[in-house]
């Protein structure tokens, strides 16, 4: 048994990208798997491919030895979506809204009503059961949804951006209830979002969408420090990507040309001339000390600050080092060594947080 659902799917939409997706997920554990990119990757799309709400042009859905959809030939298969048996959220909820809570959780059992008790109680939801989605706040509509997609007892568990619909502080405070409660569930779950907090808060392992095309995928953590082009780097939220040039490679270092200005990094591109230098603005440290001498990083870059922007608890510092850097400080490190606009200082990298792909 191949215990896992396989996707390799196309789909055209008029005027739109061609969307091409191919990833698998385990369904031996109760991993969360984001499927993550800007707004109009396909991400949607993919999870509806797999859902059975839209059919694929050409490809194939399995689920361990079950075939969902298969579109070449003359065994063209498309099971509906209640035959998959997955639980779908979207944006939305589509609470009912002349059913209680215990009514729209017994809808999704479908008459099968021995686990509705259980699921209000797993979800916090049995004091809630006799009253309406108008009496409910967004986080307990969440539950209800949740306990409703988990009724019909789904191989796996589809959110379509759970917490879009949400304000700003009400998405802060979900996110965390939100990840509680697909570990409860205990059954594997695909995750859409374009929120980058939210992927690294929600998921164990990420999927890239960029322009209709599946990128990269992987760990979390893996393919948020390691991003496998520059387009992913800028997904991931990579502040400075800049194009470089290659002049040297030594005990598998490399050094890089930037607007004049040299950076030595870990060799990860092999022969390869002409590459993108991508460095997060947290791995990007400011020294008043214009020498740069008080750490062992290889990276001493004289700098102009640009602009200090406050953001919260911290600093978002623009700096010309030749090309535009961005650093991330805290608001008590920015008064501390008092950074204001036109200062020169020192911008210091260490070549291990620099990372370099292929142009």
């Amino acid at each position: 048994m191949d215990n896992k659902l396989s996707v390799n799917v196309r789909k055209r939409h008029p005027g739109g990208p061609q969307i091409s997706a191919v990833l698998q997920l385990p369904l031996d554990t109760h991993s969360v798997t984001v499927l993550f990119g800007p707004s109009g990757a396909g991400k949607t799309t993919v999870l509806r491919l797999i859902a059975g709400l839209d059919t694929p042009d050409a490809g194939s859905i399995r689920c361990d030895e079950e075939v969902w959809y298969v579109g070449a030939g003359t065994k063209r298969i498309d099971l509906p979506p209640q035959k998959r048996r997955v639980g779908y959220l979207s944006q939305d909820y589509a609470i009912f809204p002349h059913l209680t809570v215990r009514g729209n959780v017994a809808y999704g059992a479908r008459g099968a009503a021995s686990n509705v008790q259980d699921l209000l109680a797993r979800f916090d939801l049995a004091e809630l059961a006799e009253r309406y989605p108008r009496q409910l706040s967004g986080g307990q509509l969440q539950r209800v949804a949740l306990a409703r997609a988990l009724a019909a007892e789904p191989r796996v568990l589809l959110l379509d951006e759970p917490l879009s619909a949400l304000d700003a502080p009400t998405q802060l405070r979900m996110r965390a209830d939100l990840r509680q409660l697909l570990a409860r569930a205990e059954i594997p779950a695909i995750v859409v979002t374009h929120d980058r907090i939210e992927a690294l808060a929600l998921g164990d392992s990420i999927a890239i969408m960029i322009d209709g095309r599946l990128r990269q995928a992987g760990a979390v953590e893996s393919v948020f420090d390691s991003p496998a082009d520059a387009d992913v780097a800028a997904a991931v939220g990579v502040e400075t990507i800049c194009p470089a040039r290659v002049v040297s490679r030594s005990a598998g270092l490399v050094t890089v040309e930037i607007a004049g200005a040299r950076l030595v990094a870990v060799d990860t591109v092999g022969t390869s001339t002409d590459v993108f230098a991508c460095i997060r603005a947290e791995s990007v440290t400011i020294e008043r000390d214009p020498a740069g001498s008080s750490t062992s990083a290889r990276n001493h870059l004289p700098a102009r600050i640009v602009s200090v922007i406050p953001e919260g608890p911290l600093a978002r510092v623009t700096l010309d080092c030749g090309f535009r850097l961005t650093a991330i400080v805290t608001r008590q490190s920015e008064e501390e060594m008092r950074l204001r606009e036109g200062q020169q200082v020192t911008a210091v990298v260490k070549a291990t947080s620099i990372r370099i792909v292929h142009r």
